[in-house]
């Protein structure tokens, strides 16, 4: 049976509940919510919301795709990204952690040839104040205009599983523009 491991990143805690910083473990709990399944069509699916805090996620993810021997190519992690706007997204099948503190401990620990789902937070922080801006709570306006994009990635997580990555990126990226 092929395996998955689905990543969303953020930090653990009540404090950083429905902050920007924790947009990947909002979308990996929607998905959780939504199918409520371990496995899709024969392929079993890990879920994982490291607990190591965000500049710490690759110590969870390497764990978790040797103790399971997932391979690499079935690895998505799900992140926030300041450099889109809110409500946009970007699936990549790799690249560069773009300044993020979590993917750049992964890519550290496992390289950077694994796929991504960026969810766009936006950047309406003065300067300096990007670190308040993304452990800020969303409001409620923002959580609307965020909902049907976190709706979308859990059909970007299924389709990733499914169909890989080069299909699901033709068929949503389009998409995840704004």
């Amino acid at each position: 049976m092929e395996k998955y491991l689905i990543v969303g990143l953020g930090n653990v805690g009540s404090e950083y509940e429905l902050t920007r910083h924790n947009t990947g473990f909002m979308v990996l709990d929607a998905f959780a919510k939504a199918s409520n399944i371990t496995s899709l069509k024969g392929r079993k699916v890990f879920l994982l919301k490291p607990s190591t805090y965000m500049n710490l996620s690759g110590n969870a993810v390497r764990y978790w795709l040797n103790k399971e021997n997932i391979d690499q190519k079935h690895l998505l992690v799900i992140s926030d990204d300041v450099a889109l706007p809110l409500g946009a997204f970007r699936l990549k099948a790799n690249g560069s952690n773009g300044g993020h503190n979590g993917l750049g401990h992964i890519q550290q620990l496992i390289g950077q040839d694994y796929a991504r789902l960026r969810m766009g937070i936006g950047n309406e922080y003065p300067r300096g104040g990007q670190i308040d801006w993304v452990l800020g709570r969303y409001s409620e306006e923002e959580q609307k205009e965020l909902q049907p994009s976190i709706d979308l990635a859990v059909e970007i997580i299924k389709s990733f599983v499914l169909a890989g990555i080069d299909i699901t990126m033709n068929q949503y990226n389009k998409l995840g523009k704004k």
